[in-house]
C-alpha cells in the first residue's frame, strides 16, 4: 500500500525509488513505465516519487547516471593504457564486472537508447557507448568488427537481464555468479579479440 510515511521512517526513499524505477525501466521499458507504477512497486505514493524526482526523466537520470560514469571511467583507463593486448584482457575482466554490477542500467540505455533519443542522459550514454566502441575497434575496422562489438555488448546485457527467460522452468538451473563471470569473460574475450588474433573454426 503506498504511503507518505515521514522521512525519518523511510530514510532511503530516494534510493528505493531509484532501484524500483531501474527495474521497471529495464524490464517493462521506460515508455511503458509510469510514475504511479513505480510508486506502487516501491510502496510509496506518486506524490512521494515527485517529492524526490521532478519527472520520470529525472528518475531515469538518477537510475542510469552511475553506470554511465563508471563506463566513461573504464574506457578512459583503457585508452590511457594504450589499448595493448594485455590491457584488453584486463579491460574485458573489468568490463564484465561493470556489466554485472550495472546490468539493469546498461540494458536500459543500450537496448532502449534509440527510442529515447533527445533525453540528455540517454544522449550522454550514446556518446559513452560510441567511445567504448571506438576504444575496442581500430579506426579502420571493417563493418564486421563493429557489428561484433555491438552483438557482444547488446547480447551480454540482454542475457544478463533476461536471466535465461527463454528457457522454461523445467530446464532452468541456478548458475553460480563466479561461473557467469568466467563464461562472460571467455565469450567477450573471443568476440572482442581483434581479427588478426582470432582463430578460425
Amino acid at each position: 500500500m503506498p504511503t507518505d510515511a515521514p522521512m525519518h521512517t523511510r530514510v532511503h526513499a530516494s534510493e528505493e525509488l531509484r532501484q524500483v524505477a531501474l527495474e521497471q525501466f529495464a524490464t517493462v521499458g521506460f515508455a511503458a513505465s509510469s510514475l504511479q507504477q513505480i510508486a506502487d512497486h516501491a510502496g510509496y505514493s506518486k506524490s512521494s516519487v515527485l517529492y524526490h524526482y521532478a519527472s520520470k526523466e529525472a528518475l531515469l537520470e538518477a537510475a542510469i547516471e552511475p553506470a554511465i560514469d563508471a563506463m566513461e571511467s573504464l574506457v578512459a583507463d583503457f585508452v590511457a593504457g594504450g589499448r595493448s593486448v594485455a590491457g584488453r584482457t584486463v579491460f574485458i575482466e573489468r568490463f564484465v564486472d561493470f556489466l554485472l554490477g550495472h546490468r539493469l542500467a546498461v540494458h536500459t540505455f543500450v537496448n532502449q537508447g534509440q527510442s529515447l533519443r533527445g533525453i540528455p542522459v540517454i544522449e550522454r550514454a550514446i556518446v559513452a557507448i560510441r567511445a567504448l566502441a571506438d576504444s575496442m575497434c581500430e579506426a579502420d575496422a571493417p563493418l564486421g568488427e563493429r557489428l561484433r562489438f555491438g552483438i557482444a555488448l547488446g547480447g551480454a546485457v540482454y542475457t544478463l537481464v533476461a536471466d535465461a527467460t527463454f528457457l522454461d522452468e523445467e530446464h532452468r538451473t541456478v548458475v553460480d555468479a563466479a561461473d557467469i563471470r568466467a563464461a562472460l569473460i571467455a565469450v567477450l574475450s573471443e568476440l572482442l579479440l581483434p581479427a588478426d588474433g582470432r582463430t578460425t573454426r
